[in-house]
């Protein structure tokens, strides 16, 4: 038994990010050990997706049993324990539920609170001292290098000191229009904001998840869904009642099917060595196209060798355009009943659409070492490749693909392109003008924005410059010039020799600590906070990224 470095352990946010983390801390059994959790609600484990401020009764899972890590009890097993009154609520029948059907997001965010206080009681029986604060908002964090500790300040003016801290406040949606503008609402969460009668038509900004829980919202409270003939209809409530979406690329996401590995090739993370040793051949850096070789076409070659042959000789910016070219040019809710039949016979036989699956795997891998990507590669990334992966490992639930077909073929539910150039504004008299089109009710599900520097909650970490805004080095220096002569100076900069493009959020390292200007690392403070890791792990959604990232934090700890 060994004696750690630090015994007080803060966790700010009490979601699925801190739940993994605690099963960490339970699995290592570190001595002397306290843990306190500060959450802002009154229960552990929902986080903004599972509970009242991120779902309704309409909203489901777009994941499955088999998918989610393991936890303290089976998914299959908790849902047979559950009262009846709750289930038929869902119109959930536990004789035939099994790990590959997906949930009701407020149902799943009940298993993950008994998942939560399950690991709590271990802890405490493993010696581990646990405290939660309930109902606490953290305002401000403050690292006092000298004292070794960090000072959390609450907002009822309550301070704590502790040896670490770990961020884990989950998502955050800034308001800028809402409350201001009538008739604008800046995301749809929580969704009983959006729970209103609308004899109009409704612009969507987006066409992603987001967008599909506002979709289930409005439709549910602006008309009736039934089954007919073994098909979901739709009617709506009043004639004038309609749902325009608008997208840039005018796209709708793929639907869920069988994934061969349910928890997207942990083990295809490319390895530290193998990551050191390509980054000394390439000055530094990791090529985007050795990532997406070895962790996507690689795969491809294994699993599909016919679909290979086909992208055998494409590089990565060729199979983006094959693939949008063909989305494009499809009709996108007829483009949804095919991949919809697609995925019921994918999921009936348990056979992967393996590109896709393969898709979701590359996404997964290059999070952890997107970080030593040139700025260069990290722009091809977000103009290319991220479009495409947010299209089609969103694994729309069959149900949500069922309601937007739905209520499209009902005439009340349509999808346009706005482009690159596409502007939302506010209307003098309230909601949004779009392309010279008035909406007196408009709604903003363009999804998690990864959010600045700036904005991150805790003022002192930012004047003291504990932290440093994340930003990547141009491996040819022309390149950065270049785009300081078309606009870009705001995120771009000249800094010893060198140009660097400025990404969204803070630097951390490979354990999510703080890294500052100096390019040192706080051993004091992790940043999980999903919002404000964006520029450096692209894809942070989902329970695989909470477990993974927690994983990182307590080896590092």
């Amino acid at each position: 038994m060994y004696k750690s470095s630090f015994q007080q352990v803060a966790i700010l946010g009490g979601g699925p990010s801190a739940l993994f983390i605690v099963k960490r801390f339970v699995a290592r059994a570190i001595p002397e050990l306290s843990i306190t959790i500060f959450e802002k609600d009154d229960r552990l484990g929902y986080g903004m997706p599972y509970g009242q401020n991120g779902a309704a009764d309409e909203h489901v899972t777009n994941v499955s049993g088999n998918e989610i890590p393991e936890l303290m009890s089976d998914l299959a097993d908790w849902i047979k324990k559950v009262p009846k009154d709750t289930l038929d609520k869902y119109h959930i029948d536990p004789d035939n539920f099994n790990d590959y059907k997906v949930l009701p997001r407020l149902l799943f965010g009940q298993y993950l609170n008994e998942q939560f206080n399950l690991l709590l009681k271990q802890a405490r029986e493993n010696g581990i001292e646990t405290t939660v604060y309930y109902k606490s908002k953290v305002v401000d964090v403050i690292d006092e290098p000298i004292k070794k500790n960090v000072k959390v300040l609450l907002e009822d003016k309550r301070k704590f000191d502790f040896d670490r801290v770990i961020i884990c406040t989950g998502h955050l949606w800034p308001v800028r229009n809402e409350g201001n503008v009538r008739g604008w609402f800046d995301s749809p969460y929580p969704p009983a904001k959006i729970s209103i009668k609308a004899d109009h038509a409704v612009a969507i900004r987006g066409s992603s998840l987001t967008a599909i829980d506002a979709i289930r919202t409005l439709g549910r409270h602006n008309g009736t869904f039934e089954k007919i003939d073994g098909k979901l209809c739709f009617r709506a409530d009043t004639p004038n009642f309609k749902i325009d979406m608008y997208s840039r690329n005018g796209l709708l996401p793929a639907v869920r099917f069988h994934l061969e590995d349910s928890h997207l090739g942990k083990e295809t993370v490319l390895p530290v060595d193998e990551v050191k040793t390509i980054r000394d051949q390439n000055e530094g850096f990791l090529p985007l196209d050795y990532v997406f070789e070895k962790n996507f076409k690689a795969g491809i070659l294994k699993q599909d060798p016919e679909f290979y042959q086909q992208i055998k000789d494409m590089d990565m910016e060729t199979f983006v355009d094959w693939i949008m070219e063909q989305r494009e040019q499809a009709d996108p809710f007829e483009l949804l009943k095919q991949e919809y039949a697609e995925a019921e016979q994918s999921i009936r036989k348990r056979e992967s659409v393996y590109w896709k699956e393969m898709l979701a795997i590359l996404s997964f891998a290059m999070n952890y070492p997107a970080k030593y990507f040139s700025a260069e590669d990290w722009l091809r990334l977000q103009k290319k490749l991220m479009p495409l992966i947010s299209v089609v490992i969103a694994f729309v639930p069959q149900s949500s693909a069922e309601t937007l077909l739905a209520m499209h073929q009902a005439g009340k539910l349509d999808l346009h392109a706005v482009g690159e150039d596409g502007s939302f504004e506010p209307g003098e008299d309230g909601g949004v003008v779009i392309d010279g089109i008035h909406y007196q009710t408009f709604v903003d599900c363009i999804g998690q924005p990864h959010l600045k520097y700036e904005e991150l909650p805790y003022p002192s970490l930012l004047k003291n410059r504990t932290l440093s805004p994340a930003r990547l080095r141009f491996r040819n220096p022309e390149r950065g010039r270049e785009l300081t002569t078309v606009g870009q100076q705001k995120a771009v900069s000249y800094d010893q020799g060198h140009y660097y493009v400025t990404v969204p959020g803070v630097s951390i390292n490979d354990s999510f600590q703080a890294v500052d200007e100096f390019n040192a690392l706080n051993e004091r403070i992790y940043i999980m906070a999903v919002p404000f890791i964006g520029g450096f792990n692209p894809d942070y959604s989902g329970l695989d990224f909470c477990e993974a990232a927690s994983k990182a934090i307590i080896d590092s700890l």
